[in-house]
Order: C-alpha cells, then sequence, then structure tokens
C-alpha cells in the first residue's frame, strides 16, 4: 500500500502567473501531436496532408476538445444544475470536462476542416487517431498530480491511500487510464496504422480500444458522487462508452467489407 505523494498543483510561477501541471500536461499532448503528426505524413507520403494543415488542424482539433468537453460535461453530467445557472457553464476554471464530450467535439470539427480543405471526413480521422492516446496519457498524469478522478476502495498490493479523500486504500485509477488509454492505445493504433488500411478502419479501432479500456477502467474508479452508478450498475463514463465500442465495430465492419 502506498499514499499518493502529495504534489503542488502548480508547477512553478513567472511573476505572478502561476503555471500549473495540467496546463504543462496538455501542452505535452499538443507538442506530442505535432510530432507524431510529422511522423505520420512523412509514412503517408499524401500530398492532401501536409505539415502547414497539421498545425491548423491541432487549431480545431484543441477547439473541439475544449467546446465539446465543456458542453458534454454540462449535458452528460449535470444538466439539471446548469439549467438552473445556465451563466456557470462559461466559468471553466472551476473545472468540468468530459472526454466523451470533447470526442464529439473533436468529431465535428474535423467534420468542418475536411470540409474547407476539401478532405475525406474518415481520412481526417485515420490520420488523427493515432495521434490523440499520447495526450490523453499526460491527461492523466495531470489528474493524477491534481489528486482527483481516484479509484474504489480496495484491497490490491498496489492501493494508494489519497489523503485529501479519506485513509482508505484505492485504485490509482488514473494510472490505470494512463497506462491503458495512454501507452496501450498508442502503442496498438500506431503498429496497425504503419500498414494501408480501409478507409475508416483505423477510426474504428479507435472506438473499440479507447471505448472498451475506459468501459473496464470504470470498474476500478470512483463515480462522481453527484451521480453514482446509473442502470445496472454502470457509471456515466461506461453508458457513454457502449455507444463508441457499438460504433467502432460497425465501421470496421463496413470499411473491410467495402475494401472487399
Amino acid at each position: 500500500m502506498f499514499v499518493r505523494p502529495q504534489f503542488d498543483p502548480v508547477a512553478f510561477h513567472i511573476g505572478p502567473l502561476a503555471v500549473h501541471w495540467y496546463g504543462l500536461m496538455y501542452l505535452a499532448g499538443f507538442m506530442a501531436f505535432l510530432w507524431l503528426g510529422r511522423k505520420r505524413i512523412v509514412r503517408l507520403n499524401n500530398p492532401q496532408i501536409t505539415v502547414k494543415l497539421l498545425d491548423d488542424l491541432l487549431f480545431y482539433g484543441v477547439l473541439g476538445v475544449i467546446l465539446g468537453g465543456r458542453l458534454g460535461y454540462v449535458l452528460f453530467y449535470k444538466p439539471d444544475y446548469y439549467a438552473a445557472h445556465p451563466l456557470e457553464i462559461f466559468a471553466v476554471w472551476q473545472g468540468g470536462m468530459s472526454f466523451h464530450g470533447g470526442f464529439l467535439g473533436v468529431l465535428v470539427a474535423m467534420a468542418w476542416f475536411a470540409r474547407k480543405h476539401n478532405l475525406r471526413w474518415l481520412e481526417l480521422t485515420d490520420f488523427i487517431a493515432p495521434l490523440v492516446p499520447p495526450g490523453l496519457a499526460f491527461g492523466r498524469l495531470g489528474n493524477f498530480i491534481n489528486g482527483e478522478l481516484w479509484g474504489r476502495p480496495t484491497n490490491v498490493p498496489w492501493a494508494m491511500i489519497f489523503p485529501k479523500v479519506d485513509n482508505l486504500p484505492r485504485h490509482p485509477s488514473e494510472l490505470y487510464e494512463f497506462f491503458l488509454e495512454g501507452v496501450v492505445l498508442f502503442t496498438v493504433l500506431w503498429i496497425y496504422a504503419r500498414t494501408p488500411r480501409p478507409l475508416g478502419a483505423i477510426s474504428g479501432l479507435f472506438l473499440i480500444g479507447y471505448g472498451s479500456l475506459r468501459f473496464l477502467v470504470e470498474f476500478t474508479r470512483e463515480p462522481d458522487n453527484f451521480l453514482g452508478l446509473l442502470s445496472l450498475g454502470l457509471s456515466m463514463g461506461q453508458w457513454l462508452s457502449l455507444p463508441m465500442i457499438i460504433a467502432g465495430v460497425v465501421l470496421m465492419f463496413v470499411s473491410y467489407r467495402r475494401a472487399t
């Protein structure tokens, strides 16, 4: 059993400005996206996807993550509260972002971007799918440093005590997500995408991979105290992951069916 280190969420100060670890994790994710994206561009040798396009693509993706993540949290997790306090929807500094909302926001942003640059939407999502997991990994490290999104009580040997929560040994679920949704998912997608695949297959594998891994990790993650577990004893994160898995299976089936 371990006690989670009590990290200072502020990495350093620049004059009166406090630079938080979580912000640095976002920056690391963006840099990894650009670095890996350049490698993908060289390997794909697609004249329509260039380094200049990659920089613009990141901007659209960030916009989709922020807007979609916030709106997803509002709609999926606290619709009644924000209906009564609509101005607080814009109070992003108070926290509250949803991965699934951010994911939908990125899909919309990519559709807009694809139309603007005369690209096929699935061609674009296939390109970015292997570039996303490192950002997820850095994000979960940020959660761990902040001491948030902790796990359920357990007696496994590697359990951690989160002093700000209680003295119960808990799953370090942020580290599980770092490893599974970040390291494992990246490795699988990067290897799979090294050879040509039918249009939409890489996107489908991302949906299946993320949805399945998130669904499993949610069994170890403490559900939001204002929601608890929902029907069938599943969390909100699990219910939101199920459509991803189904969509991924359908997309991969259709992609390979069309390729034959």
